[in-house]
């Protein structure tokens, strides 16, 4: 019993792996139904997005206002003046920026596959295969998103953080399940545990 309860700190702390847990299931439903609706995925990144932007370009605001003695007042004003007008642009626009965000990531694929390619075939070391396989596979996925866009603009960067919610939230629950496990395991080989037991 007591090594199942342990101590109050371990299971506060048993609590707080279990709120871990539970919050990657949120993540992790948020990221399935991300994937089935791909649409409403990539406008609610976008959406996101702005505000992150709108949020990020007033603390930068505040920041350069309580800074405004130094010498990098107005390098902090005029970052911080442009993350307030690329959020507004996000936030009135996310359709529009949808299609340049995809249109990037497509070239950075396509680049980036480029690159591995070349950089495998010159260099040939022990990870050739792997890194000639890396290399195709950008280059795939950068002309295949390319040659649909800009429909592919409704579903690549939704999918995405669709995905990235997914794995965040697998990441949660092994952490918060493991968390609990080892929790358990250490007030089972506690001295008072073992004592009961016995008794």
């Amino acid at each position: 019993m007591a090594g199942r309860a342990g101590t109050p700190e371990g299971r506060k702390l048993s609590r707080r792996f279990g709120w871990l847990t539970v919050l990657g299931a949120i993540l992790v439903l948020g990221g399935i139904v991300g994937l089935v609706y791909t649409g409403l995925a990539t406008l609610t990144s976008m959406l996101l997005f702005g505000w992150l932007l709108l949020v990020g370009g007033l603390v930068g605001l505040l920041q350069a206002v309580q800074s405004r003695g130094s010498n990098f007042f107005w390098l902090g004003v005029v970052v911080a003046a442009l993350n307030l007008a690329a959020g507004i642009v996000v936030l009135r626009h996310p359709e529009g920026t949808a299609e340049a965000l995809t249109m990037f990531a497509a070239l950075l694929f396509l680049t980036g596959g480029v690159f591995r390619l070349v950089g495998s075939v010159v260099v040939r070391g022990p990870q050739f295969g792997w890194t000639l396989v890396q290399g195709a596979f950008g280059v795939l996925l950068g002309v295949l998103v390319l040659l649909d866009w800009p429909h592919s603009s409704l579903y690549v960067l939704g999918c995405f953080f669709s995905l990235a919610l997914l794995f965040d939230g697998l990441g949660l629950i092994a952490i918060g399940t493991g968390g609990r496990q080892m929790v358990s395991m250490v007030a089972a080989a506690t001295p008072e545990a073992q004592e009961e037991t016995r008794d």
